[in-house]
This record gives C-alpha cells, structure tokens and sequence, in this order.
C-alpha cells in the first residue's frame, strides 16, 4: 500500500505538498495539486485515518466495558451509550470481559496508548488502585457510585433503593426474605447485603445465610432458584430478585411446580425491563437508556469529574 512519501516521489513533490493537498490547505498551485491527485488515483492511496485523528488528539472512539454482551440489563446501557454517541459523531470500541480482570485492563491499556479518548465502565471488576494508575490518560466514567474517586459517575443508591424495597415487602406482611444477586463481591451486591443484614436487624429477624441467591444472571438461574425453595424446609415467601430476567425465570418455574405467585410465593424484580411489563412484575424501575445517555456525556466532557445519582422508582404489578 502506498504511503505519503510514495506519493510524493511519483508526483515530483514534496511531502509537505502531499499533505497540504490531502488536508484541502491552501497555497499549493494548480499544477502541483492535480499532480498529487494524479498520484493518488494511479495508486489507490488511503489516509490514515488512526494517524489523522492522533495528530489532532482525538480518535472519536468512546471505549464500552461490559461483562456479558446478552444480558438485558448492559444492552439497554448500551442503547443509552450508543443513542448518544451517534448524536456526537462517536463510534464505540466494545469489551466483553466476563468479569474477567485481564481484559478490563487491555480496555484501560487501550485509553493509555491513547487508541480510544475515553472509556466507560458499566460494571467494574479492577480494583480502585488499577483505576487509578490509569485516570492520568484520560476520562474513565463508572456506573457506580465513585464519589470520592478521581473519574465520574452516574449510579443508583444500591444500599437505598434495597431497603426501601425490603421495607415495602415488610409492610405487605413477609417476614421470612430471600434475595437474589448476580455477584457476590461485587460493590452493588456489597451495598445490598449491608441494607439486607440492617433491615433484618431492625425487624428482629435472625440472618438466614440460605435465603441469599448468588450469581443469578440469566432466566435458567431463577429456575436453580425455585429447584433450591422447593428442597428447603422452611423457605422465604418472597424474593427480592436484582434483574428482572431472573425474576421471569423464578415465576415461569414456580407456576410449573405449582407454587402460587404472589400469595405463597412475592417476587420483587428490578429495573422494569420489557420482560417485566410483559410478565406484570412487581419491580423497581431503573432508568438505564437514560444512565447509559449520562455515561457517555460525561465520558466526553474532559474539563471536570462529575457525579450523579439516579432515583429508582417503584412499580406496583401483581407479583406481590
């Protein structure tokens, strides 16, 4: 493939000419110009477009890490990244990293080579001392609540929302209940079980370390989940479910072994999903098109760190 250099030697100029005419400046005669055109053509030469947008400091690339590509909750954070993105003239560089450490830190070693101009995080698995060595390079925007981090942040008050919706099934008479999360040492998952083990606290109730559900992701998890309530001698009468996918999964599986929804069994989703109109899910709504808008507005915003929470509203279906 011929280079600028090539395209000079052939049309008799120099590479400074070469340039002038490739990036439309002025002061290049007519001839030297339609010579340079003449060279272009006869070698079928292709800007570098990578080197054009480095020597402007800019890639228009925003780096989106995600631990799973299907999951219904990172695709509508995605809708939100990408709805935007579009509006701004940005391409997306996607990671899938299954919570795996090594491929989040190639997205960050791509920020530092300065191959994307930001990136966001949707659900972390570095700790906060890899962040850090990486913020120098530039805007890193997270999808939790990173106050007192040096990167931004648009989150839900994990800990909040989780009791409160714990405090609606008290109040509707359970006493006896369970939760279901996706990871077990994960930041969100480590707010839910602090408001968890408080709630119980202050209702009297004793902790049941077999009343909480770990790595439920998928729709076949709430289908382990019902196989573990039906082994149980005394099970919770309702679940907090943390994704309304797994929450379709525990209601299609008890109606299959006969255990009534809501009246032996309440199921509380979360963040209102199609699937929970569809299915009538009691859940709690978390506005993710619009979160994954805010993550990319402060991925490209270099002057400052910004952070902003989200309020998570209730809605009352027939599944509790």
């Amino acid at each position: 493939m011929a280079n600028i250099k090539d395209i000079a030697k052939k049309a008799g100029v120099s590479v400074t000419t070469v340039s002038r005419v490739i990036n439309n400046h002025p002061y290049v005669s007519e001839e030297k110009r339609e010579a340079v055109i003449r060279a272009i053509e006869e070698t079928n030469y292709q800007r570098n477009l990578n080197a054009v947008h480095l020597s402007k400091g800019e890639t228009f690339l925003i780096g989106v890490v995600i631990p799973f590509i299907n999951h219904p909750y990172f695709g509508l954070l995605v809708e939100g990244i990408a709805n935007e993105a579009v509006k701004n003239n940005y391409k997306l560089v996607l990671f899938q990293t299954n919570y795996e450490v090594v491929r989040e830190v190639e997205a960050l070693k791509m920020l530092q080579h300065k191959q994307i101009d930001a990136l966001i995080i949707c659900s972390r698995s570095c700790g906060w001392d890899v962040i850090d060595e990486y913020v120098q390079y530039g805007p890193i925007v997270l999808c939790e609540d990173s106050r007192g981090q040096n990167v931004s942040s648009t989150f839900i008050d994990h800990y909040k929302s989780f009791l409160n919706a714990l405090e609606y099934l008290h109040k509707k008479g359970h006493q006896k209940i369970g939760y279901c999360v996706g990871r077990k040492s994960g930041t969100n998952s480590m707010q839910r079980e602090k408001a968890y083990k408080e709630f119980l606290k202050k209702i009297d109730v004793p902790f049941a370390p077999d009343y909480i559900f770990y790595e439920c992701l998928k729709f076949e998890d709430g289908v382990k989940v019902v196989q573990q309530l039906t082994e149980m001698d005394n099970p919770p009468t309702a679940l907090l479910v943390t994704s309304d996918i797994v929450a379709a999964g525990v209601i299609t599986y008890s109606q299959e072994k006969g255990i009534s929804i809501p009246d032996e069994l309440a199921i509380m989703g979360f963040d209102n999903q199609p699937i929970a109109k569809i299915m009538h899910i009691t859940t709690l709504e978390i506005p993710l098109v619009e979160i994954g808008r805010k993550l990319f507005l402060q991925a490209i915003d270099n002057t400052k760190n910004s952070h902003e929470e989200i309020d998570v509203k209730l809605i009352n279906r027939q599944t509790v």
